[in-house]
């Protein structure tokens, strides 16, 4: 009876031991893999908001559909205006701005081809710098503007991305380990627009956001420990998980953990 006693003790001593390691080292596991898959939700989340600004600097609004957003990176050049010189005060001051300037070399530009037959910026700025008269009225010598398109992913990615591998940034990382989940079948982040905003002085200002809830990166980690982890969000009136701009207020395309 004593023996069976002390195997008995020995086995639940055990148990609490493990009960009681187990409790510290769990929650320092979660911690250490959300931080780490966090690094990479981010990253994804960070790249999809350079694409939606892109996208409103074009077209006056944000996407809500991930493919129609890959397919303007793919399809729409990124327009760049190379500038040389630059207004003085007193041409300011005399009501010459950047828009009239552009009009007028536009101008002589256009008739300078025309006339030189020819296509080659150097050569036309040299002439209309040294032949045209509105030009030199307006002290516009040495004075260049001229928009080149460049390819979209190259230039606002600096050349991380391709037109082949560019469609990653909009799938959620480790979303294909939750249970019941098929290997390589990532879940994509939620974006939503809002184009109906207004701020109080009635001025429209179109808003976006997208998402990564912490049930898609986490789903295969500690069940206990995700629970607590939303219901510690939910709380605090938080989203649960990761998450970059609004559709409620303007918050300059922010990240919730920035």
């Amino acid at each position: 009876m004593k023996t069976t006693f002390r195997i008995l003790l020995g086995v639940a001593i055990c148990f609490l031991a493990y009960i009681c390691v187990d409790s510290v080292v769990t929650p320092i596991q979660f911690e250490e893999t959300r931080a780490a898959r966090e690094n990479a939700v981010v990253k994804n989340l960070i790249h999809i908001r350079t694409a939606e600004v892109e996208f409103k600097n074009t077209h006056g609004r944000f996407m809500a559909d991930p493919d129609s957003l890959i397919l303007f990176l793919k399809t729409t050049p990124k327009k760049e205006v190379l500038k040389e010189g630059s207004l003085t005060e007193k041409q300011l001051e005399k009501g010459l701005t950047e828009h009239k300037a552009v009009k007028i070399i536009d101008k002589a530009k256009a008739k300078a081809m025309s006339k030189l037959k020819t296509d080659d910026p150097e050569a036309i700025y040299a002439y209309i710098w040294e032949n045209d008269k509105d030009i030199k009225d307006n002290g516009l010598q040495g004075f260049r503007r001229d928009t080149i398109e460049e390819d979209m992913i190259a230039t606002i990615f600096k050349g991380e991305f391709t037109a082949d591998n560019i469609d990653q940034i909009i799938y959620i990382p480790y979303s294909d380990l939750r249970q019941g989940g098929k290997k390589g079948e990532l879940i994509r982040y939620e974006i939503e627009v809002n184009d109906e905003y207004k701020t109080s002085q009635g001025i429209h200002v179109p808003l976006f956001e997208a998402r990564a809830p912490f049930n898609t990166y986490l789903a295969d980690q500690d069940e206990q420990e995700l629970a607590n982890l939303n219901d510690k969000e939910t709380k605090l009136e938080h989203y649960a998980g990761l998450k970059v701009g609004s559709i409620d207020a303007p918050n300059n395309n922010a990240g919730n953990w920035e």
